[in-house]
């Protein structure tokens, strides 16, 4: 069967527009849509769904049978544009999201299958030059990544503060399997020229082996992780972790040059794209000298340094910009006088239960929830449901409803029994 190129890619780009964190039309996301999927390709990913989808339920959807919808489905696993999981006996699929997705699956390993320079700079132009992009992806306050405080920036008498879903040892420590991969920005980035020396294969993915089986990821014991980790904090790497409090899916270890989330902070004032940890630098003055150590290695340039009178002399020091600190650590451990230290947050930073909980929040916060509850585009019924949603959610009433913190949770501990 033919299919008409143009139509067959737009539709494909509105599915991948219609995701939780979006993905707007522009001639270089097409271009990179034509480079990754056939146009028979496309007419099927057009057709997933947003939620994982047993095989069996997608070949009736889409009139196929299933051994030859699943051989096409295969095909564009391992090319890391569709995503697959396995529970017992059943497959299951769906459409990714563009990151944290198919671009990391693209990226996280070396290939030759695909003409990854040309994806690179077509990548670095949608992703790190199209605002709209952006905004996209990091518009609400529930984000996909938080960021992990190193445990060795808080005082003893603080660091029994921290929870165990804090801590990037604990978190590597309690995950049934951990498998690294290239990250895929670092790896983007050497395919353009502009890597900076850091290591490249750092980003841990914890539980599941499907990305194992699909070639993009090793198996490692959970001390060669933790040497992973020990090795990225020296080298200046913040470390940032998959948004939720149960079960998260990775860390990455992330520099300020190459990495996407950082770039949108700095690139385009998106300060939240990336969600804080709990705790917030502080300059103890009397052991700050200005030498701006800190400065330098902050991943989003959130410490300047200021010149004045202060305790009784005329120096320099450092300051804060507090709506923009991630509270990561690693200015501390920049600090040759160990005149940096972290506080606790006045108020503590929303992190999800699990990923469900974190999808329904994103999908409230960016009017995409009729999305998510109802992701079969081919049923006509789920269709017309999700014009009523979409237009209630997108009504004053319900905004200014949400915008209650009991009633929010309430909704979405409702929803996520519905989607569950």
């Amino acid at each position: 069967m033919s299919y008409p190129s143009d139509s067959v890619y737009t539709r494909l780009q509105q599915r991948f527009d219609a995701n939780i964190t979006g993905a707007p039309a522009s001639p270089v996301f097409m271009q990179i849509l034509r480079l990754l999927y056939s146009p028979q390709e496309a007419h099927i990913a057009s057709h997933l769904p947003i939620i994982p989808t047993p095989l069996e339920s997608l070949a009736r959807r889409m009139g196929m049978p299933a051994y030859q919808l699943e051989s096409h489905l295969d095909r564009l696993a391992r090319r890391g544009v569709v995503f697959d999981v396995s529970q017992g006996e059943k497959r299951y699929y769906a459409l990714p999201p563009v990151v944290i997705g198919f671009f990391e699956y693209v990226f996280m390993r070396a290939r030759e299958d695909l003409p990854m320079i040309e994806l690179a700079h077509l990548f670095d132009e949608y992703m790190g030059q199209d605002e709209r992009f952006a905004q996209a992806v990091f518009e609400g306050d529930t984000q996909l990544a938080r960021t992990l405080l190193r445990e060795s920036a808080l005082s003893d008498e603080n660091a029994s503060e921290v929870l165990d879903w804090e801590k990037a040892s604990e978190i590597i420590r309690q995950a049934p399997f951990v498998h690294v991969t290239l990250c895929s920005c670092r790896h983007k980035a050497s395919l353009l020229g502009k890597a900076c020396a850091r290591p490249i294969e750092t980003c841990l993915t914890l539980g599941g082996d499907t990305l194992s089986k699909l070639g993009m990821a090793r198996q490692i014991s959970h001390a060669e992780a933790l040497d992973i980790l020990a090795q990225a904090k020296t080298n200046g790497l913040m470390q940032v972790c998959d948004n939720v409090q149960r079960r998260p899916a990775f860390i990455c270890n992330c520099c300020s040059c190459c990495c996407g989330m950082v770039q949108a902070i700095r690139n385009f004032n998106l300060r939240h794209a990336i969600a804080t940890s709990n705790w917030i630098m502080q300059v103890d003055l009397e052991k700050c000298t200005g030498c701006g150590k800190c400065i330098k290695i902050c991943p989003v340039q959130a410490i300047s340094l200021e010149i004045g009178d202060k305790l009784g002399k005329h120096r320099s020091w450092a300051v804060l910009d507090e709506g923009l600190c991630l509270g990561c650590g690693v200015c501390a451990s920049a600090c040759p006088n160990s005149g940096v230290t972290f506080k606790a947050r006045p108020q503590r930073t929303y992190t999800p239960t699990n990923l469900l909980e974190r999808y329904i929040a994103m999908a409230v916060e960016r009017g995409k929830l009729a999305e998510l509850v109802f992701s079969d585009p081919q049923n006509m019924s789920q269709r017309a449901l999700k014009r009523i949603l979409q237009a209630l959610e997108h009504s004053i009433l319900f905004k200014a409803t949400l915008a209650l913190k009991p009633l929010r949770s309430a909704f979405l501990e409702g929803v996520a029994r519905l989607v569950d």
